[in-house]
């Protein structure tokens, strides 16, 4: 993380998130700092030593999937904070209303609510008929040669 401080505070109007631990501090950097995310618990440091920032990096591997009870809210709620869209909220294959965002810091969310409770093979037939469906957009958006 670039500036932790600043993340929390985004985080605060993003996500409704609780400092739960004031920021210690070394060398002007914070050092270890904790949030919470509804049930779950962020530890943010700044980058030094080991730790790099998505930014520094140049993206991140990682998506943190934040499951809450009104998707389109904190959808809505994160993007007025600065979070940049990714995927708007949509009825998803698995089950779920989801969304994703990339908060200023770099860090990849996801948002979800669940809406419907599937079984693995309600999953399955979801997931072909959507990856059939990806896959003709995919065509129909492709470059044909002259």
């Amino acid at each position: 993380m670039n500036d932790s401080k600043k993340a929390i505070d985004f985080y605060k109007k993003a996500f409704a998130a609780k400092e739960t631990f004031a920021p210690m501090m070394h060398e002007g950097k914070v050092m270890h700092a904790r949030v919470v995310i509804g049930d779950s618990e962020l530890m943010l440091t700044d980058e030094m030593w080991i730790s790099k920032s998505p930014l520094t990096l140049g993206d991140s591997p990682v998506v943190l999937y934040l499951k809450v009870d009104d998707v389109d809210s904190v959808f809505k709620r994160a993007v007025e904070a600065g979070a940049k869209v990714v995927m708007p909220p949509a009825d998803m294959f698995w089950g779920d209303r989801y969304s994703r965002v990339t908060d200023p810091f770099g860090h990849h969310w996801g948002i979800g609510t669940t809406i419907k409770n599937l079984s693995r093979e309600e999953m399955e037939k979801g997931k072909e008929k959507a990856m059939a469906e990806m896959s003709k957009s995919k065509d129909e958006c492709a470059v044909k040669p002259a």
